[in-house]
């Protein structure tokens, strides 16, 4: 880890950016296209992390994988496979959500062992829902440590499927880790929720739509329950969108400056959880307007405090807190109690973070309340990014406005956005690397 001096530009940030593909979009889609056995490709992959540690987990499991820029191509093949109980296939999931979560209901499908692990942190984030719900539907676990955490050993082959009840209130992806091969289960699956509202229900949304562009058959028709038929995965290419929630940060560069910014191939209609930031800019007091170029935001003179409910969209609440942290009015954010369980506890790092700028972050059971106070970088202590994309790029963004603020895993971005300090730079119009903070 190096430390990153934020610049703090000297005019209002304008510009236009192109940011990634979206990496939950990216993931479902090499998910489905290595399950689907078929000879296809996934165009606008990112390559970020999260991507490689999907296309790494696939190659474990015997699929043909070619990366050339940002197209992956997945050659065919006659099923995943794993190893023996010795000698398994072994797949790193880093600390991406989408691979821990995703990847072992497909894995138990496969012919053979398979061994999971990743990152220190990975080892603490919650996996009981999605393994609990694979035992009953007659996959075969053994841990090497904790029980329902990394690292673990899943022996594949034949899955019974059937249906299964599940507490998903922690993370929506244990919904989808099951839906998304659920098609290759022998009696396919059904997935019912019980517990606390579900979060991020947008995201379910997104994976029962690729499901059916793939041929599934879904029904979702009831509240908190989904079913997946039995039957093939169609073979199909696949073309990624933006990343929405990357966007955001670009976007909030033009709020808390005063500035306009512009990105480019925004989606008229989406299933991305990201499209909801644009009424919380609003709030803030942006405004906003779809042109041929793209999707343009222009930062307003004063920034209000806004009270929101990002349960549906929870992986924004870093960008918002940053902005409100710069307002000029009280700001309630609410309904992201379950971020408590992501890559860090986000709820506790921006307290901490912003409290050790100067600000006054009161953490609520499902949430966090901002009051405005005057922020101040400090040269003893860099903001601390916990390993965390999001959590860098908001110490990023409050940088913008406070002179002396540093990030101390700048590299973590690279997680979804890929030479993230290279693009803020060229958004700032300064040449890339400029030293201390680029005033």
């Amino acid at each position: 880890m190096s430390i990153w001096s934020a610049p703090t530009p000297d005019a209002p940030v304008t510009g236009t950016v192109s940011v990634p593909g979206s990496k939950s979009v990216t993931n479902r889609a090499l998910l489905l296209a290595g399950l689907s056995g078929g000879d296809c490709r996934v165009d606008g992959a990112p390559p970020t992390r999260d991507t490689v540690l999907m296309t790494g987990a696939l190659t474990a499991l015997g699929t043909p994988v070619t990366t050339t820029g940002d197209t992956v191509g997945i050659g065919a093949h006659g099923g995943l496979r794993g190893g023996t109980p010795d000698f398994p296939a072994e797949v790193d999931c880093g600390l991406a959500g989408t691979v821990m979560r995703f990847v072992p209901p497909a894995a138990a499908t496969a012919h053979g062992a398979v061994r999971f692990d990743g990152d220190p942190r990975a080892r603490e984030r919650p996996m009981g829902t999605v393994l609990g719900a694979l035992r009953d539907l007659g996959a075969r676990l053994r841990f090497d440590g904790a029980d329902d955490a990394l690292p673990f050993l899943l022996d594949g082959g034949p899955i019974r499927g059937g249906e299964v009840t599940v507490d998903a209130s922690a993370s929506s992806q244990f919904v989808s880790g099951l839906l998304l091969s659920g098609a290759l289960f022998e009696r396919g699956v059904v997935v019912r929720h019980d517990g606390k509202p579900l979060p991020s229900l947008p995201h379910i949304a997104m994976t029962v739509a690729m499901l059916r562009e793939a041929g599934v058959t879904v029904h979702d028709d009831e509240p908190n329950t989904w079913r997946v038929e039995p039957g093939p995965i169609a073979v199909r290419d696949w073309t990624i969108e933006p990343d929405l929630s990357n966007a955001a940060v670009f976007l909030a560069a033009a709020v808390v400056t005063g500035g306009q910014v512009t990105v480019r191939g925004w989606p008229r209609t989406t299933t991305q959880p990201g499209v909801d930031v644009l009424p919380v800019l609003e709030q803030f007091g942006a405004r906003i307007e779809h042109g041929p170029d793209g999707l343009t935001v222009a930062g307003p003179d004063r920034i209000a405090g806004v009270d929101v409910d990002l349960h549906d969209a929870g992986e924004l609440a870093p960008t918002v807190a940053a902005v409100a942290a710069l307002a000029s009015g009280t700001s309630r954010l609410r309904g992201i109690g379950h971020l408590r369980g992501h890559e860090t506890d986000r709820l506790a790092a921006l307290a901490t973070e912003i409290t050790e700028l100067g600000g006054a972050v009161t953490e609520t059971e499902d949430g966090l309340v901002i009051e405005p106070k005057p922020l101040t970088g400090r040269a003893d202590r860099p903001w601390g990014a916990y390993a965390d994309h999001r959590m860098a790029t908001a110490g990023a963004i409050i940088g913008l406005v406070v002179p002396g603020v540093q990030v101390d895993d700048i590299g973590c971005t690279g997680k979804t956005i890929p030479d993230f300090p290279g693009r803020w730079d060229a958004l700032l119009g300064r040449p890339a690397g400029l030293p201390d903070g680029g005033r």
